[in-house]
């Protein structure tokens, strides 16, 4: 299943400085590992924000939320997802635009 899922981050301005560094190193690490395993298909930064569009491809929502609450700046986040499904005018849907 596709899912697009927008991430704004909000780290407190008095998080410990090597503390936050630890999170976004960590994040940086999970994310990575999400996109060589396939299962974080996209990410995009949200120009001026600190913030991401992403599109995932997992088995469900139960797999999208064990991998949403297992990054490390969950607690940070404000998170929107969007199921997503096959666009009928996608050229690629027929074979045309691939």
């Amino acid at each position: 299943m596709l899912f697009a899922v927008r991430m704004n981050v909000d780290i407190p301005r008095d998080l410990d400085p090597e503390v936050r560094a630890d999170l976004v190193a960590r994040e940086k690490a999970y994310c990575q590992e999400l996109q060589k395993s396939g299962e974080w298909v996209h990410i995009w930064r949200c120009v001026g924000q600190y913030a991401n569009v992403s599109v995932f491809d997992v088995a469900g929502n139960d797999a999208l939320h064990r991998i949403l609450w297992n990054l490390p700046l969950f607690p940070y986040m404000k998170v929107d997802v969007t199921p997503l499904a096959q666009h009928p005018s996608d050229l690629a849907a027929d074979g045309v635009g691939a």
